[in-house]
């Protein structure tokens, strides 16, 4: 643990409040999800976090919401980056940040090679190059700049030997709301945190375990802060969790299993998972190997029995109000400034209620 209680962030102080967020299902009829999260609103929700995978897109859903909504803030929790060029990217934020008042942050992530090459068909490559990149094309274009630049990913205008040789710097014709729209990267990586902590607004992790978080991911935070720019602020953290507060919420453990499951033993193959590293990494070598076998070999119920009940006790909030309690107070302790719910109540008022007692917790 480092010096300030964080993992390399600067960890809120006695006053500070974790912010409470919810990340959109893939599943249903947004629009009523849509509906929920404009009620959430009313009872403390702060942040909307709406994912791309090969689903339905985020932009059209963030759109929606920043048209129903008043106050959440509203992120793209993640958009991949080798799904749209940088400049469409940087269209792309402006314009969500102009319809939502100033209140969205753009996600981005490097997803992973199933579905990068599974579903765009393109190339898995360079993800660290790609990112830092995409980033720097992106505030190039906020700014309103005219958009030159060349990296070794990416040289715009088109160079005229790869294309008709017509192509000239542009700026955006539009004047953004902000010229510094906040960026939040995805990592779980050494390297990918590193890059995080130095070019990033903020920093969303997955499985975050408190007290294992320093010791994973101190010494990149630590790197990626010695070269970041004071302009941008303090990183903020954004940590999702399965939510079920109550008496009798012990045995929704077992369902979280079968998330990290997929997680850990699906999400790629063997050699080229990075939940399952980041498993080996918490300490949980063995049990790792374990769920990735059986998982791959089609025996997922096993799979889920094999998780360990710590991994998915101390990266969940599930439990008496006063456990979450302590547990939300561990997160802040670790430096996480927004708790992004995944209630596991399976009515819109049972969602409401969770809600409203971790905004109550948090706040």
């Amino acid at each position: 643990m480092l010096p300030d209680g964080g993992v390399g962030v600067d960890a809120p102080d006695e006053e500070a409040r974790v912010r409470i967020g919810i990340q959109t299902s893939y599943a249903g009829d947004f629009r009523q999800t849509a509906q929920e999260i404009v009620d959430l609103e009313q009872v403390g929700l702060d942040v909307a976090m709406v994912a791309e995978v090969y689903t339905f897109d985020a932009v059209s859903q963030l759109g929606y919401l920043a048209a129903v909504t008043d106050r959440v803030e509203l992120i793209s929790g993640i958009l991949p980056i080798y799904s749209r060029t940088p400049a469409l990217t940087a269209m792309t934020a402006a314009g969500l940040d102009l319809v939502s008042d100033g209140r969205f942050t753009l996600g981005l992530g490097a997803s992973g090679p199933q579905v990068v090459e599974g579903w765009h068909g393109v190339p898995y490559d360079a993800p660290l190059a790609r990112t830092r990149e995409v980033v720097e094309i992106c505030r190039s274009v906020w700014r309103r700049e005219r958009l030159e630049h060349a990296g070794p990913k990416y040289t715009i205008p088109l160079p005229a030997d790869q294309g008709t040789g017509l192509g000239k710097p542009l700026k955006l014709i539009n004047t953004p709301l902000r010229e510094r729209i906040p960026v939040m990267l995805a990592a779980i990586g050494p390297k990918n945190v590193e890059l995080a902590a130095e070019i990033a607004e903020v920093w969303e992790p997955i499985f975050f375990h408190p007290e294992k978080a320093a010791d994973v991911w101190g010494a990149p935070l630590a790197a990626g802060k010695a070269k970041r720019d004071p302009a941008l602020g303090d990183l903020g953290v954004v940590a999702g969790v399965p939510v079920a507060i109550g008496d009798d919420v012990e045995h929704l453990l077992e369902f979280v299993k079968h998330g990290v499951a997929l997680y850990v033993g699906g999400m790629g193959a063997k050699g080229k998972n990075f939940y399952n590293d980041l498993a080996v990494r918490y300490g949980f070598a063995d049990e790792a190997a374990t769920i990735q076998d059986l998982y791959l070999a089609g025996r997922k119920d096993e799979a889920a029995a094999a998780v360990p009940d710590e991994l998915v006790r101390q990266t969940s909030l599930i439990g008496p109000e006063s456990w979450v309690a302590e547990r939300v107070a561990a997160f802040a302790e670790a430096g996480v400034t927004t708790l992004t719910a995944q209630p596991l109540d399976d009515s819109p008022a049972g969602r409401r209620r969770t809600v409203e007692a971790l905004a109550r917790i948090a706040h």
